[in-house]
């Protein structure tokens, strides 16, 4: 129980004036007009001040709560979406890094990014999971969370990626939620040591000798880029 201090905004206040801010794409002084207006019908009990909106955004605490409502944001299109692509992306942020260049005698620096990874359906775009991290980030281990959160909303029939994604972890991943990985294998996979990998030995021989029939499934993973630029032309890079 808080005891001293300025008494903290209700969550769902936090919660609803950032989701408001930031798919406004208005800056915080603007967006506080609309948020009174919201106020005034009864979605607000109080209009947070801009610079508290702008402090909680930058509270990990409230991570899990965005990424749940992008998630059942997304379920009322389980009777559309069957086929999914995974890709990532990186975003800069308004932090920037400096270092001192010894080869150059010179201070130089560059905005820090972050990277997203998200899944998204191949007819709507509809992002259906989606995760955060640091830039240097492999792309790879984020695919099995990716493909289990958005199972548990919506039936896996295909998922599409690129090489970055080829793994026998990552195709036994969507084999056990019932779907089939379209994944290319990279240039130096050749098939041999992996004879007794039922899964692996099938999507392998299927992705040679059946060239052109898995690059149409694979060829849906532009669907993610597609996503990634629409992201990025209402929200900026």
């Amino acid at each position: 129980m808080q005891t001293f201090g300025r008494p903290r905004l209700p969550l769902a206040d936090i919660v609803f004036s950032a989701t408001f801010k930031e798919y406004s794409t208005m800056s915080g002084r603007r967006a506080i007009s609309n948020l009174n207006d919201c106020q005034s019908k009864g979605y607000l009990s109080k209009t947070p001040h801009y610079d508290s909106i702008f402090g909680y955004l930058e509270n990990p605490t409230l991570t899990p709560i965005f990424k749940e409502l992008i998630e059942e944001s997304a379920i009322p299109l389980k009777v559309v979406e069957t086929d999914f692509a995974v890709d990532s992306s990186g975003f800069s942020t308004s932090v920037y890094g400096r270092w001192y260049d010894a080869k150059y005698g010179k201070v130089r620096k560059e905005n820090k990014w972050i990277k997203a990874h998200l899944m998204c359906g191949v007819k709507t775009q509809v992002v259906t999971s989606v995760e955060v991290t640091a830039t240097e980030t492999a792309d790879a281990p984020q695919f099995a969370g990716l493909v289990k959160t958005t199972a548990q909303n919506f039936p896996i029939h295909e998922v599409s990626a690129d090489k970055a994604y080829s793994s026998k972890k990552n195709l036994k991943t969507v084999d056990g939620v019932g779907g089939i990985a379209y994944i290319p294998f990279k240039n130096r996979t050749t098939g041999v040591g992996h004879e007794f990998d039922n899964l692996w030995n099938k999507m392998w021989h299927f992705y040679m000798f059946n060239r052109e029939a898995f690059l149409q499934h694979y060829h849906k993973r532009s669907n993610a880029e597609t996503t990634f630029s629409m992201i990025k032309g209402k929200f900026g890079g």
